[in-house]
C-alpha cells in the first residue's frame, strides 16, 4: 500500500489548466495538437479556422489547416490518457455515494452488485471485495496515490478500431497501428512494438531537448539580461523625469524673476516721469493762472475804463503784459522715453525646444570595477551638469543643446551670480534601446494635450469569484458608474468611479461576456460568436449569430444611445433596439474586404468610428459611412498591436499599448500627440479602457485591477 505521504500524483504535479482547453476554458473534448504543441478542443479549433489557416490563440503562429480538416490534426494521446486517468478517478455509478462493483453484475448476481472497495489496474474497473485482479486500494486510488502504475498500464485505444489497443508503429508512416490496422493497410510494412520504438526514437528525441535546454539557458540568460536593462531604464527614467520637473522649475522661478525685474522697472520709470510731469504741470498751472489774472485786468480796463483811467494806468498795464510776454512760456516739452519689450529670438521660435532629450545605447560593461568607476564618474558630471554649471573648457559638448537663457547667461562672466541664476540645461540624457519616434506634431509638455490625474485604484475580484478576474469590457453605465465585463467569472460587474460595488446584471447561463456596452435602458454585449442584448435585470431582448471565423467581437454604443455597434469579419454592423441591421460598411469601402480585422472599436461623441486594426496593424478612424478620415501606423506603435481604444469629449483618441505599458494620445484625424500615460502612472500590462463623462479615462490591468484617471483638458 502507498502511503499518504508519498510524492504528489500524477495529476498533481501538473498544473491545474494542463487538461483545460484555452479557447472554451472547459475540459479538453477530443484534443488536437498543433505544430506549436499547443493542445485545444477539436470542435474549438474548427471555430478558428479561416481559409485554410488559424492562429494558435497562444503564441499568435499561423498554422495550415490539413486538407482533411483540424480533425486531421494529431490526437493528444497523452492527454487523452490523463484524461481517462481523470474520469476514472471521478468514478462512475455511484450508490450510497459510493461506486458499484463493475463485475458483480456480469456473474449474474441480483441488483447492480456490492460497492466497490478496491480498484483493479488491470482492466480499470471498479471491484468488490469478492473479485480479485491486480486491485489497489480505492480511497487510495482516488487520491492519486497509484496515478503512475495505472498509467504505465493503461494502454492508447485505437480511433479506428474501438476497443483494440495501440501497439505497433509503422516505420514508414510514422503512424500508431493496433492489430486490426497491422493486418491489412500496414502488412507490408517494417512495423515495431511500440516499446522498441520508443527506446530506438527516445535518444534523438532526447538529443533534441537537450538543445532546447540549451536554447532554454540562453532565452533565460537574454531574459535577465533584458530586464535588467529595462530596469536601468526604468531607474535612469525616473532620474530624468525629476531632473525635467527641477530644469523646468528653474526655468520658470528663473522667468518669474525676470517678469518681477522687468515689471518693477517700468513701474520705477513710469513712477519718475509722473513726479517730473507733476512738477512741470503745477509751474506751467502757476504761469497761467498769472497770464489769465493780467490779461482779465487789462480788458476790464480796457472796457470798462473812462479815458483819464485807461491813460493814467497804460504804462503799469503796458509794462506787466510786456514782461508777460517776455518770459519762456513754452519751456519745451521734457524727454519721455517710452518703454518697449524685447524679446529673445529663441521664445519667438516655434522650432526652439528649452528642453530636448538625447540618447545614447548603452554598451556592455566588461570590467565591472572600471565600469563602476566610470559610472561613478558620469554621475558626478551629470550632477554638475544639473546644477548649471559650465563644463571646464567653458565649451558645449558635442550634440549638446542650449536653451535661450543658456545661451544668453554665457555671455556673462562665470563668477558672475546673474550666470548662475540664469543658466539652466536644455539638454538631458536617457538610455533607449531604439529612438523614440517623432511625430509630426510635437505638442508633449506643451500644455496643450490632456493630461491625467490620478483619481483611483480597486480591484475587481469580489468574494463570490471562483477565479482570477479577466477584463475583457469596460463601458459606461449610469452616472459616474462602469460596468466590467469579466470573462473568466462569467460576469458582468457595476463599479462606482471610487470603488464602490454595485452588483451584477445577470447574464444569460453559460454566457462569458466579452465586449460590452450600454444603450438606452439596455446592455449589449458579446460572448463567443453571438451578439446579445439585455435589459439591466438580465432579460435576453434578443441575440444574433456573428461570424465563427473571429475569436471575438468588439461592441459599441453610438452617440445617441440606441443603437449598437459590433466588429465583425473586418466589418461594421449597426443594430438597432429591435435587433435589425441598421447599416453595415467595410473601413476603407469594399477594396478593403478580407484586409481589416478590427479587434477593439468605439465610437466619438462626433459620431465616427475608431478601431485597431490587426490585420493592418493600425489605428482607424472612420465616418458612419466607411470612408477612412484617418489611419495611423507609425513607430509610435512601438511594434506592438494597437490595443483599446477609448475617446474623449473633444475627439481625442486614447490608445492602449499592452506590451509597452502605454496609453498614447492621437488627434481626432488619427495622427500621434504623445504618451498619455506610461509605467510610471501604475500601469502594468494594460488590457482594456473606456471613457466616462468624457472626463474620466477608466484603465483596467492584466491582474483585474482598475485605474481611473481625471482627463485634464488642454485648456485649463
Amino acid at each position: 500500500m502507498v502511503s499518504q505521504g508519498s510524492s504528489p500524483s500524477l495529476l498533481e504535479a501538473l498544473s491545474s489548466d494542463f487538461l483545460a482547453c484555452k479557447i472554451c476554458l472547459e475540459q479538453l473534448r477530443a484534443p488536437k495538437t498543433l505544430p506549436c504543441l499547443h493542445t485545444y478542443c477539436q470542435d474549438c479549433l474548427a471555430q478558428l479556422a479561416d481559409g485554410g489557416h488559424l492562429r494558435c490563440p497562444e503564441c499568435r503562429e499561423t498554422v495550415p489547416v490539413p486538407p482533411a480538416g483540424v480533425a486531421a490534426f494529431k490526437t493528444n494521446f497523452f492527454v487523452n490518457g490523463l484524461l481517462d486517468l481523470v474520469r476514472a478517478r471521478a468514478g462512475g455509478d455511484l450508490r450510497a455515494g459510493k461506486p458499484a462493483c463493475a463485475v458483480c453484475p456480469l456473474m449474474g448476481g441480483a441488483g447492480t452488485g456490492g460497492p466497490a472497495t478496491a480498484r483493479c489496474l488491470d482492466c480499470a474497473d471498479d471491484l468488490c471485495q469478492t473479485h480479485t485482479h491486480r486491485v489497489v486500494d480505492l480511497v487510495g486510488y482516488r487520491a492519486g496515490w497509484y496515478d503512475e502504475e495505472a498509467r504505465e498500464r493503461q494502454a492508447a485505444q485505437c480511433p479506428q478500431h474501438p476497443g483494440e489497443a495501440l501497439r505497433f508503429l509503422c516505420q514508414p508512416c510514422s503512424q500508431l497501428l493496433c492489430r486490426e490496422c497491422r493486418l491489412d493497410p500496414h502488412l507490408d510494412h517494417p512495423c515495431l512494438p511500440l516499446a522498441e520504438a520508443v527506446r530506438a526514437r527516445r535518444p534523438g528525441l532526447e538529443e533534441l531537448l537537450a538543445g532546447v535546454d540549451n536554447n532554454l539557458a540562453e532565452l533565460e540568460s537574454a531574459r535577465m539580461v533584458e530586464k535588467e536593462a529595462l530596469a536601468r531604464l526604468r531607474e535612469q527614467a525616473a532620474r530624468v523625469g525629476t531632473q525635467v520637473e527641477e530644469v523646468a522649475e528653474g526655468v520658470l522661478r528663473a522667468l518669474l524673476a525676470q517678469k518681477q525685474e522687468v515689471l518693477g522697472q517700468l513701474r520705477a520709470h513710469v513712477e519718475a516721469a509722473e513726479e517730473a510731469a507733476r512738477e512741470r504741470l503745477g509751474e506751467l498751472e502757476g504761469r497761467e493762472q498769472v497770464a489769465r489774472a493780467a490779461a482779465a485786468f487789462a480788458r476790464r480796463v480796457l472796457s470798462l475804463g473812462r479815458e483819464a483811467e485807461i491813460l493814467s494806468l497804460e504804462g503799469a498795464i503796458a509794462q506787466r503784459l510786456r514782461q508777460l510776454q517776455g518770459c519762456p512760456w513754452m519751456p519745451g516739452p521734457a524727454p519721455c522715453l517710452l518703454p518697449q519689450l524685447e524679446l529673445h529670438p529663441g521664445l519667438l521660435d516655434k522650432n526652439c525646444h528649452l528642453l530636448r532629450l538625447s540618447f545614447e545605447e548603452q554598451q556592455p560593461q566588461k570590467d565591472s570595477g572600471k565600469g563602476e568607476a566610470e559610472s561613478q564618474g558620469g554621475d558626478e558630471t551629470q550632477s554638475c551638469r544639473e546644477d548649471g554649471t559650465p563644463q571646464e573648457d567653458g565649451t558645449p559638448k558635442e550634440g549638446r543643446a542650449q536653451t535661450p537663457l543658456e545661451d544668453e547667461g554665457a555671455q556673462t562672466p562665470r563668477g558672475s551670480r546673474s550666470n548662475k541664476k540664469r543658466k539652466f540645461k536644455g539638454r538631458l540624457k536617457s538610455i533607449s534601446r531604439e529612438p523614440s519616434p517623432a511625430p509630426g506634431l510635437n505638442l508633449e509638455g506643451s500644455g496643450l494635450l490632456p493630461r491625467p490625474i490620478f483619481s483611483c485604484s480597486f480591484p475587481t475580484r469580489m468574494p463570490g469569484d471562483k477565479r482570477s478576474p479577466r477584463i475583457t469590457g469596460l463601458c459606461p453605465f449610469g452616472p459616474r458608474e462602469i460596468l466590467v465585463a469579466d470573462e473568466q467569472n462569467r460576469a458582468l460587474k457595476r463599479f462606482s468611479l471610487s470603488g464602490d460595488y454595485r452588483g451584477a446584471v445577470p447574464v444569460p447561463e453559460g454566457c462569458s461576456p466579452c465586449s460590452v456596452a450600454a444603450l438606452q435602458g439596455a446592455v449589449a454585449f458579446s460572448a463567443g460568436a453571438r451578439l446579445y442584448l439585455i435589459s439591466p435585470d438580465g432579460e435576453v431582448q434578443w441575440r444574433r449569430a456573428l461570424s465563427l471565423s473571429q475569436a471575438s467581437h468588439a461592441v459599441a454604443a453610438m452617440p445617441s444611445g440606441d443603437r449598437v455597434a459590433v466588429s465583425v469579419s473586418g466589418h461594421v454592423e449597426v443594430y438597432n433596439m429591435e435587433g435589425s441591421l441598421a447599416t453595415r460598411f467595410i473601413p476603407g469601402g469594399k477594396a478593403n474586404r478580407g484586409l481589416r480585422a478590427l479587434v477593439f472599436l468605439t465610437t466619438s461623441p462626433q459620431g465616427n468610428f475608431v478601431g485597431s486594426d490587426w490585420q493592418q496593424n493600425s489605428v482607424v478612424v472612420c465616418d458612419g459611412l466607411g470612408q477612412v478620415i484617418g489611419e495611423y501606423r507609425g513607430p509610435g506603435l512601438h511594434g506592438c498591436q494597437p490595443g483599446s481604444v477609448s475617446v474623449d469629449k473633444k475627439g481625442y483618441i486614447f490608445l492602449t499599448l499592452r506590451e509597452v505599458n502605454k496609453v498614447v494620445i492621437l488627434d481626432p484625424k488619427g495622427s500621434l500627440l504623445g504618451d498619455f500615460l506610461t509605467a510610471y502612472h501604475g500601469l502594468e500590462k494594460p488590457r482594456v479602457t473606456t471613457m466616462v463623462d468624457g472626463r474620466h479615462l477608466v484603465v483596467s490591468l492584466s491582474n483585474g485591477t482598475i485605474h481611473v484617471f481625471r482627463v485634464r483638458p488642454s485648456d485649463s
